[in-house]
């Protein structure tokens, strides 16, 4: 099955983001949008899975998260909740 490249794709926002699912490409503009989604919903704690490779898309990551006056803090995330592999995102709560 495929789908069309302009078409949005629905995904969950459970407070866990695979980024192994995107593009590296579209990491700038999908973790914000993310993380903005999951304070509207109340969500505060985020896993964003980056993956351990070269620790390329963990430092995007992190420049991102460190730019966001929304996330209260970062860290990497435990062994059992992915290691180096994930980071763990405390966010402020949404106000209108």
């Amino acid at each position: 099955m495929t789908f069309p490249v302009d078409e949005p794709v629905d995904w969950p926002i459970d407070g866990i983001l695979d980024l192994h699912l995107f593009h590296p490409r579209d990491v700038k503009g999908l973790v914000p949008d993310y993380l903005n989604e999951c304070r509207k919903r109340h969500i505060l704690e985020v896993r964003i899975i980056h993956g351990k490779g070269t620790g390329a898309l963990r430092k995007t990551v992190h420049a991102i998260l460190s730019r966001m006056p929304e996330v209260e803090k970062h860290t990497l995330a435990s062994e059992g909740m992915g290691g180096w592999g994930a980071t763990v995102v405390s966010l402020t709560p949404w106000t209108d």
